[in-house]
């Protein structure tokens, strides 16, 4: 089995937005490293948005934040 990124979920990274917080309302893929760093340290919420906080931190984390700015003109 190849591992491939998952394309709906690269897509909810940036169509969904925050639903709590300081940055409730903002798309997920906008947030800002240091919030994406304190989830990092302080433990991600469970389920969907967990999955999709850990992803756009690791994409920022990497220097990949290209592949959002690319999904976003397209979408």
């Amino acid at each position: 089995m190849e591992n491939r990124p998952n394309g709906e979920i690269l897509v909810s990274l940036v169509k969904d937005s925050m639903p709590f917080g300081k940055y409730k309302g903002t798309k997920i893929c906008d947030l800002p490293i240091f919030y994406l760093e304190w989830f990092a340290r302080e433990g991600f919420p469970k389920g969907k948005l967990g999955m999709q906080l850990q992803t756009v931190y690791e994409i920022k984390l990497n220097g990949l934040e290209d592949i959002l700015r690319q999904l976003k003109r397209t979408i």
